[in-house]
């Protein structure tokens, strides 16, 4: 029968690299928890502990404080590379470009101070110099009327209707702060109603998940389901926005028949949710109901960034239990080695995890907010300045488009997954290290003998397109690589048509061919124009059996009824 409840640990076991505190820590808890909150969740003793080890090393190094001074006092050396923020005609007239250089040549000597100091470690060079970017783009010219040629000569033109129609922009943007529900929902791309209408059944709900079932638009359709594993940490619509922008529709029209996990936006009540949880009342919950619903069929599964992580963890399960219920994996933008995290790991640490651990378990759970901070922290200057200017001081309102509405639509993450995540997965890399413990056992990545289908993308800040490539090292599979344009997200929602500028590279590497590195796989393998779907939907076909009459909706002779029409209920849930 399928499973219709799970039930969280009453006293769970300590959380990895913690000791069980009695209760006096508790005050030390609250205030890390609190401290977090003023510090956007970065840990002040870590950020202390870098710029120490930057000063220290710093001070002892006369070579490099010769290069400095010489550096600061050459006021001729010009940017090498030229900054978006002072292309405009503008910036171009005097005294601008002499504003605009000068600040481009203290980005250079800060850049130059905050890495190549000897003896300074990788992780804390990181910081400093992340540090020293954060206040830098703050204090940008481009980001203060006086200072900004396109803001004035704005003002003059519109009589300050741009500076009127800016505070009215920016007291919006406080009111929908103060609002969380206002913040996270759109009125333009509502699930159900804009995005996420790909017709479908929900036919399977437990306490962490909802199976949907998409209803088939061919008369026949391929014999293999396609199970898709959407991260939890956010909506899984992004593989759903409107039809022209829909994974999922463009799958269903091929004829495949197409499953989703939709997860459970938890509270704090969810907090002892751990990863145990999401991999069996999760992953292998769901591939109890496809299976049970397409019976005798093997399962070409699909991973999204977290979900391609937990879903590979579960084919190391399932390969390592003699489970042969999947047929193929496809994994979009998703890390399974953790050693080269890109720019997240800036926050991963022992001290900076700590404070997450405080903050979590002060709340029961990691915000969404939290975490879309900490992303717009990473590239500030687009997501943060620049669109301050735009609004607030140009007075533009952007359009929102059905990505961002989804990009809004945070949700929140269990303090035990999470912590159990940040720790076994981000600081020990304990899956690429063979330790990753299923029912009290490792899992290995070697036992997966699957068909594989990679996807990475050039402008990934999340899971650096590297990153994702080590598959290579850590498989014995088949591999398609493929190399998308775009960012994490940009390069996944990447559908045939006119009208953008898209292109990929893919190539596939045999169980037993020799290693080819990256730098050279990029030099090599030639850049194709257009969406990577077509070839990923062949590569699918390909391994997805003959055409069959579609399944019914559900299979209530399995205890897989039809529940309710899709997006289902847990999409909603603030």
């Amino acid at each position: 029968m399928p499973e219709t409840s799970i039930t969280t640990t009453l006293h769970p076991p300590p959380l990895p690299g913690r000791r069980v505190t009695p209760p006096p820590h508790d005050l030390d808890r609250m205030v890390h928890a609190r401290l977090a909150q003023l510090t956007m969740g970065l840990s002040p003793a870590s950020m202390a502990a870098a710029c120490l080890d930057w000063l220290g090393h710093l001070a002892v190094s006369p070579g490099k404080q010769q290069t400095l001074a010489l550096r600061a006092l050459n006021t001729h050396t010009g940017p090498q590379a030229r900054d978006k923020r002072f292309v405009a005609p503008e910036w171009q007239q005097w005294p601008f470009d002499q504003i605009a250089l000068s600040f481009q040549r203290h980005e250079q000597w800060w850049l130059e101070a905050t890495t190549g100091v000897h003896g300074v470690s990788a992780h804390h060079e990181q910081q400093v110099a992340f540090m020293a970017r954060q206040i830098l783009d703050m204090w940008s010219p481009s980001n203060f009327l006086w200072t900004n040629p396109e803001v004035m000569q704005a003002t003059l033109k519109s009589g300050g209707a741009n500076l009127l129609q800016g505070a009215q922009n920016q007291w919006q943007d406080t009111v929908r702060l103060m609002d969380q529900k206002a913040l996270t929902v759109s009125k333009e791309f509502e699930p159900g109603k804009d995005v996420a209408i790909t017709p479908g059944k929900v036919v399977f709900r437990n306490h962490l998940i909802e199976l949907i079932q998409y209803t088939p638009q061919t008369q026949t359709v391929f014999a293999a389901p396609v199970l898709i594993v959407p991260p939890w940490i956010m909506k899984f619509y992004i593989l759903d926005l409107t039809p022209a922008d829909s994974l999922v529709r463009y799958l269903v029209e091929q004829g495949h028949t197409v499953f989703m996990i939709s997860w459970l936006n938890p509270g704090a009540a969810d907090r002892d949710l751990g990863m145990d949880d999401y991999l069996k009342s999760g992953v292998m919950a769901a591939m109890d109901a496809v299976t049970g619903i397409v019976p005798k069929r093997r399962v070409q599964a699909l991973g999204y960034c977290l979900g391609g992580t937990l879903l590979t963890i579960a084919a190391a399960f399932m390969a390592r239990s003699g489970d042969t219920r999947l047929n193929s994996l496809t994994l979009l933008t998703a890390e399974l080695d953790f050693s080269e995290p890109g720019d997240l790991s800036l926050f991963i640490d022992e001290s900076q995890l700590q404070v997450l651990d405080d903050m979590m378990a002060d709340k029961g759970y990691l915000d969404g907010s939290q975490m879309a901070g900490s992303f717009a922290l990473l590239n500030a200057r687009d997501l943060l300045w620049s669109r301050m200017v735009g609004a607030y001081l140009l007075g533009h309102n952007a359009p929102v488009n059905d990505l961002a509405a989804w990009n809004a639509d945070t949700t929140r993450m269990p303090h035990r997954q999470h912590s159990e995540y940040l720790h076994q997965l981000y600081r020990d890399n304990d899956l690429a290290q063979g330790r990753y413990l299923v029912d009290g056992k490792p899992v290995a990545l070697p036992d997966i003998r699957l068909p594989i289908f990679c996807l990475g993308t050039q402008r990934d800040t999340v899971v650096p397109w590297r990153t994702a490539y080590k598959i290579h090292l850590l498989t014995r599979c088949e591999v398609t690589f493929c190399l998308s344009s775009g960012g994490h997200n940009v390069g996944v929602v990447n559908p045939p048509g006119p009208g953008v500028a898209r292109s990929f590279q893919l190539a596939t590497h045999g169980a037993d061919d020799r290693y080819t590195d990256p730098d050279t796989w990029l030099e090599t393998v030639p850049s194709r124009e257009g969406s990577w779907w077509p070839d990923w939907q062949a590569w699918l076909a390909q391994r997805a059996g003959d055409r069959v009459a579609p399944p019914t909706m559900g299979n209530e002779a399995a205890g897989y009824t039809v529940l309710e029409d899709a997006p289902g209920r847990y999409v909603h849930i603030i």
